[in-house]
């Protein structure tokens, strides 16, 4: 949600490009841990999705580097927001690595 509020600012001409990529992207992190979390039967298919998670993480710090870049995100909300995924890319990569422990047997 707070990328939503945030890109709210960004200038018209981002709306259907940048605006559009970094909301995207964020949300589809949550929608992958979801589907992930209901295919917690299928070890593959769990880390698939948590994998896809991580990667949509990780595109969303790219667009905040690009927002900062451009100057629509000044560094302390970027750096914050960094963080934040940073911590979430953590808690994936924990997730994968430890999979059988979310496993439904």
């Amino acid at each position: 949600m707070d990328i939503f509020r945030l890109t709210k600012s960004f200038p018209p001409e981002e709306k259907y490009s940048l605006v559009d990529q970094i909301r995207r992207s964020s949300r589809s992190v949550c929608a992958n841990i979801g589907e992930a979390w209901r295919k917690r039967r299928y070890q593959a298919a769990f880390i698939a999705k948590l994998s896809d998670a991580e990667s949509e993480a990780c595109e969303t710090q790219i667009w905040l580097e690009f927002a900062h870049r451009c100057a629509y995100l000044d560094k302390a909300k970027k750096d914050e927001c960094d963080k934040s995924y940073d911590q979430i890319l953590s808690q994936l990569v924990r997730m994968i690595e430890e999979s059988e422990k979310w496993l439904i047997k």
